[in-house]
């Protein structure tokens, strides 16, 4: 459907004492739906355009979401050499993914023409986030477009400050809040969760999930009164009519290599060659039939499509009928774990956590303060001093596969680990050092995030670095037909693929850090997911159990390759003084001790060294150049340059001043360079200060008793 200028609508829902405000009819009017969510001076516009013609020989749905940051936002020229937006800033991605996963599950599996969903952001008040505006609005865009979609779907933010849930709360009570839960669900059910946390307890999560679908609900009503007033019906779907032919070829062919592939097996590669098996079996009796038969012109994706469907019925019935995983395991069982640290010799700090066939590299990196993250976004955050990444090669499931750039997976599986250890880190008053930690895939057979969360943990715990927790991941799994279901702990990459859920769960001992769900179904119940957290709480447990029989508590000391850190103060007036101009003073403190030299604006100065001596040396220096020279005060110092009445005498790095002729000894003397040459150390005392701040010294007024007990300062 286009939008017209009759169609032009209005509406608003309040959320908590916030107004949120959608328009449609104005904006982007060919989208087949689109609409304006506005909340304070933050505006997110965003359209959904669907496709015509269903694409052949696919077996997925072709939904492409972008969510956009314009920098225009808030009033800023973007910083990168060409001047304007590029490459899609992490948080843009995971607020795609954020929009995807709800949505995605909304649509028939079968369906296969093309829809895109754009949110950009166009206003930005730095106070109210973008992101759950967004969400809101791909649902409203998609019920304007009259696509087959089973929503509307709403999206709330919830925090909690002080104890009280508060819904979509602003950037600065998620400062003060313990808990940031994302929940998107429609009127019956939930669809998804993302949660950051302060280790909170499965109770309050609860609470906190129960608190957004209420707000959720205020939401698709307020959705369905605006598609009724605009008389806008969904299109009309239906699947596609089933192949029963080529049912009855996999049902006869398959079914005895597919239990065998469910029979206790714990090798991937041994399932896997099950399933070629499998694929065998129906090709060869393809093959034999006549030439004129129509399965001769099935595609091999429609194949594989029917037989993975057959082999989700074979997995599942068994699972809900003798209560036995396909690799023999009980519903709450864990793969053997083993854990390892220190494995690479020259890095900060190493974790190798290997679940099953599941294994993940965790490599610890510390840095100064000039080494975080440079932000370029809309948010009011502009650095960080705490980086995850996490890296999916294609030798991980023994595939071929080009080595390029991150993608939205491995960049969203980053973000969990990085969510799931931020409660758990020294402050930067207490660490200034910037973290990274990067998580190398090695095999994966599902659940590599929370393999990388556990590696990550020993990864910085084996660096040094003082977590307040141990912080173990687990990701669960579910199977429902009807009312019946059951919850997988630990699951493996079949029952991912094939079950509907995937609920990764992360936090210590004390309660949960971060926690993401995904579901393939039209959403699940509260209770189903109190019956996840409980039993993902028991299996986090056993984890952090194995993890610590590892490494008990974070190394006493720091690794020896680390960088030590020594943050000093000085006053603000005095920050010229160190830099000196044009950045000469740092750069040669620098090149002289091999320091990195961190300034805040505050006066705060860290100073990062590999050898202790480095760094002593280069604190000496600046307290030197911004001591204070007094009258009166002895002061051992170095000949800089000989004039006819007189010498000078760097004092402290820097500063200098004049022994004129006259003082140099207690007698005439005829020549300066018959009492002093260039380079000679000596003791002066500061005579006078003048007016223009020019230092005035003596030689022949410093007793030798003066001369005896002084401790010369160190100097260039």
């Amino acid at each position: 459907m286009q939008m017209t200028e009759q169609a032009r609508k209005e509406i608003e829902l309040e959320i908590d004492g916030k107004q949120i405000v959608i328009k449609t009819g104005r904006l982007a009017k060919q989208a087949s739906g689109a609409c304006e969510v506005y909340c304070g001076d933050t505006m997110v516009l965003v359209t959904c355009t669907a496709g015509n013609n269903a694409r052949d020989g696919i077996d997925y749905f072709p939904l492409l979401i972008d969510y956009e940051e314009k920098l225009y936002a808030v009033g800023r020229v973007p910083g990168s050499f060409m001047r304007r937006e590029g490459r899609a800033p992490d948080k843009a991605i995971l607020t795609s993914r954020l929009i995807d996963r709800p949505i995605r599950p909304l649509f028939d599996y079968t369906y296969r023409k093309d829809v895109q969903i754009v949110a950009t952001t166009m206003s930005a008040d730095q106070e109210n986030p973008p992101d759950v505006l967004a969400m809101l609005g791909a649902s409203v865009a998609t019920c304007l477009g009259g696509l087959p979609f089973a929503g509307p779907l709403g999206a709330v933010r919830v925090g909690r400050v002080k104890g009280k849930l508060i819904g979509n709360p602003t950037y600065e009570q998620l400062e003060e809040s313990d808990i940031d839960i994302v929940v998107a669900g429609t009127e019956d059910s939930i669809m998804m969760v993302e949660a950051g946390c302060k280790l909170v307890n499965e109770r309050d999560i609860l609470a906190a999930i129960d608190y957004a679908h209420k707000l959720i609900k205020k939401q698709v009503e307020a959705q369905n009164e605006l598609v009724k007033s605009l008389g806008i019906e969904k299109r009309p779907y239906e699947q596609p009519p089933k192949n029963d032919a080529l049912n009855a070829i996999i049902h006869e062919k398959t079914t005895e290599h597919l239990k065998k592939s469910m029979d206790r097996v714990t090798i991937k590669s041994v399932r896997q060659a099950s399933i070629e098996a499998a694929l065998k079996a129906i090709t060869d009796t393809i093959a034999e039939l006549p030439e004129d038969n129509d399965l001769k012109k099935v595609s091999m994706n429609t194949i594989k499509a029917y037989l993975e469907e057959y082999e989700a019925e074979l997995m599942r019935a068994q699972v809900l009928e003798t209560g036995v995983r396909a690799d023999g395991r009980k519903c709450d069982e864990i793969r053997p774990i083993t854990c390892e640290v220190g494995v690479l010799a020259r890095t900060h700090g190493t974790g190798l956590f290997t679940r099953g066939t599941t294994q993940v590299l965790s490599v610890a990196t510390l840095g100064i303060a000039g080494d975080a993250q440079k932000l370029d976004s809309i948010d009011p955050q502009t650095e960080k001093r705490w980086m995850h990444h996490y890296n999916f090669p294609g030798f991980s499931v023994g595939e071929v596969k080009p080595m390029r750039g991150p993608g939205r997976r491995e960049i969203g599986h980053g973000a969990l680990a990085e969510r799931a250890l931020q409660p758990v880190l020294p402050d930067q008053a207490s660490f200034p050092y910037t973290l990274r930690v990067v998580s190398e895939v090695l095999e994966s057979n599902g659940s590599t995030s929370m393999a990388s969360t556990c590696g990550s943990s020993l990864a910085l715990m084996d660096a040094g670095v003082p977590l307040a927790a141990t912080v173990g991941g687990i990701a669960m799994g579910l199977i429902l037909e009807g009312d019946r279901f059951a919850i997988l702990s630990d699951i493996q990459g079949l029952e991912d693929f094939l079950g509907d859920m995937d609920f990764k769960v992360a936090g210590s001992r004390d309660g949960i850090t971060a926690l993401q769900m995904d579901i393939k179904v039209q959403g699940i119940s509260v209770e189903i997911m109190r019956v996840a957290l409980e039993q993902a709480r028991k299996g986090r447990m056993h984890i952090i159990d194995k993890m610590e029989a590892t490494l008990p508590a974070h190394r006493e000391t720091l690794s020896k390759w680390a960088p030590r850190l020594i943050t000093i103060h000085i006053n603000q007036e005095d920050i010229g003084t160190v830099i000196g101009p044009g950045g000469k003073m740092i750069r040669r403190i620098i090149e002289e001790t091999g320091a990195t030299i961190d300034i805040e604006d505050d006066g705060t100065i860290v100073i990062g060294s590999i050898e202790a001596a480095g760094g002593d040396a280069a604190r000496d220096m600046i307290l030197g150049l911004v001591k204070r020279i007094e009258i009166g005060g002895i002061y051992a110092g170095r000949v800089t340059r000989i004039i006819p009445v007189g010498c000078f005498v760097e004092l402290l790095p820097g500063k200098e001043g004049m022994v004129h002729i006259s003082q140099l000894e207690n007698r005439r003397v005829a020549k300066v360079e018959d009492v002093v040459a260039v380079g000679q150390r000596v003791i002066v005392k500061v005579r006078e200060i003048d007016e223009r701040n020019r230092v005035n010294l003596t030689m022949k007024e410093v007793t030798d008793e003066e001369k005896a007990q002084y401790e010369p300062v160190a100097t260039s």
